[in-house]
Order: structure tokens, then C-alpha cells, then sequence
């Protein structure tokens, strides 16, 4: 209840910037023109989300879906619903960045993120990156990836990164620390794309029978750190992004959706 009056009586209205458009080249989407700039970093949390090119014979329409509102709307509401201080320029607008796996300015990020990674391509280079990066105390989330062809080709992708013998993907069960860190989550939701729940007439699995479940999935290092998060069959992008288009969505879905996104940017935080 705590976090349903905070966000009702938080306004609704963010700003909203243009997507970037990706053209599409043999089945990958090209990397965007705007990325992260020098001066980017200032020591405040600052939302990174990961641009990476997106292969046809997966299922994942591309880095882009969310962006950029679900990294403002997040922003904002990390800022009202706990005391992180935000990156913002000096006319107060909330900053947030896109970056290449290869770039060097990835290690600012304490946390980076992934849409629709069902879909992803990393080559030899960028595999090594994500590696060092997870390697050297970084945070992966990935969300918005729907039925077994979406998760088999992200499995097949991230394995590049931290290949399976040495770091399993394992089921993350409720009594772990990421659902408490802040909030109290004792439910891991199935949260659809507002589209889907519109015009479906409410319901909630965009795969039907294939994705009836929400998985919330995690590989860990060696002293049980998550690394790499991942909301396999459930769409927490949403929750945030289109929270202002439609009241009933927000009453249903924002709660829970951002109880969980706090507790896991709160988590890879401090770990």
C-alpha cells in the first residue's frame, strides 16, 4: 500500500523524447547514433541501457523497445521512492545513456539494461566486455523476452559471456534477498505490454501456453552475487514506460512493477 500511494500521487506526466529509429541490415539492427557522450557520468545513478544488434533468427524486436521512456519514467521514480540522488543536467532533466557493450565508458555503470534480448547478437568482442564487466562487479538485468525460441537464443548468447559449465542460469526463488532488499515481494508477477492487455481483454501471457509462467532467473559469481538477472516471460519495461497511457494498467501492474524494479536496482547498488 505504501508503494500504491506514493506512485498515485506521484504525477504522471514525464517527458517524452523521440525513440531513435534502427535500420536493419541482414537481419541485425544497426547501433544508434545517440550513445554516451564525455561528462555523462557524475557519481548519481544514471540509467545505461544496452545497445546491441538483433539477429532474425531469434524473437526480440530490438534494443529499442521501451526506450527512452521506461529509462525516465525508472529514473524519476527511483528518486520519489527512495533517496538515490539521479543524474540530471543543469536544466534538471533526467539524464540516461545508451551504450556499446565495446565501450570503455561501460565500466561507469553499475547497472545496465536489456530489452527483448531474445533477439540478441553479441560477437567474440562483445561477449568479452560483457564478461569483464559482470566479472568486475557489474549488473546485467535483461526483461521482456517471451516463450522457449526467445529464452533459447538469449541462453545461447549470454553463454558466450559466462559459458554455462562455469555459470548456470539458476531459477531465483522468493526467499532470495533481491525481493526483500526494500520492498516486500512475495509474488513474482506476469506483467504484460499494455497493447497485449488492451486488446486481449486482459490477459496476461503474450505466448499463450508456451510463456503461461514468469520466470525470474539469475547467474551468480563465485561469492553469490547476481550478475546477470533476467524476467523471462514478463514485461517489467512496461510497467514503468506506459504507466502514464492508461489508469487501470497503472493501478494493476505499476505497484508490483516498480516494487521490484526499486529492490533490483537497490540490489545491484550495494552488491
Amino acid at each position: 500500500m505504501r508503494l500504491r500511494r506514493a506512485l498515485a500521487a506521484a504525477t504522471l506526466g514525464l517527458l517524452v523524447v523521440a525513440s531513435v529509429a534502427a535500420a536493419q541490415f541482414r537481419g541485425r539492427f544497426t547501433i544508434p547514433t545517440r550513445l554516451v557522450v564525455p561528462g555523462s557520468f557524475n557519481g548519481a545513478f544514471l540509467f545505461c541501457r544496452i545497445s546491441f544488434r538483433n539477429q532474425s533468427s531469434g524473437d526480440g524486436d530490438g534494443w529499442y523497445v521501451d526506450y527512452p521512456r521506461a529509462d525516465l519514467n525508472l529514473s524519476f521514480r527511483l528518486s520519489e521512492l527512495t533517496k538515490t540522488p539521479i543524474s540530471r543536467d543543469a536544466a534538471g532533466t533526467i539524464n540516461h545513456v545508451l551504450i556499446r557493450l565495446t565501450d570503455p565508458e561501460l565500466t561507469a555503470c553499475p547497472f545496465i539494461m536489456m530489452s527483448e534480448p531474445g533477439g540478441a547478437y553479441f560477437d567474440a568482442m562483445e561477449a568479452g566486455a560483457l564478461r569483464d564487466y559482470l566479472e568486475k562487479g557489474g549488473f546485467l538485468w535483461v526483461d521482456d523476452f517471451w516463450g522457449p525460441r526467445a529464452w533459447a537464443n538469449w541462453a545461447g548468447e549470454i553463454a558466450k559471456a559466462l559459458p554455462e559449465n562455469q555459470y548456470p542460469i539458476q531459477d531465483l526463488p522468493l526467499s532470495h534477498e533481491l525481493f526483500h532488499v526494500l520492498y516486500d515481494i512475495r509474488e513474482f508477477p506476469q506483467i504484460p505490454s499494455i497493447g497485449f492487455w488492451l486488446n486481449t481483454g486482459g490477459r496476461t501471457s503474450e505466448r499463450g501456453a508456451a510463456s503461461a509462467e514468469p520466470h525470474a532467473r539469475a547467474i551468480f559469481d563465485a561469492r553469490g552475487r547476481i550478475m546477470v538477472l533476467m524476467t523471462h516471460n514478463t514485461d517489467f519495461g512496461d510497467a514503468f514506460e506506459r504507466e502514464g497511457e492508461n489508469r487501470e494498467y497503472f493501478v494493476k501492474f505499476a505497484p508490483p512493477g516498480y516494487a521490484f524494479d526499486v529492490n533490483a536496482l537497490v540490489y545491484a547498488m550495494t552488491h
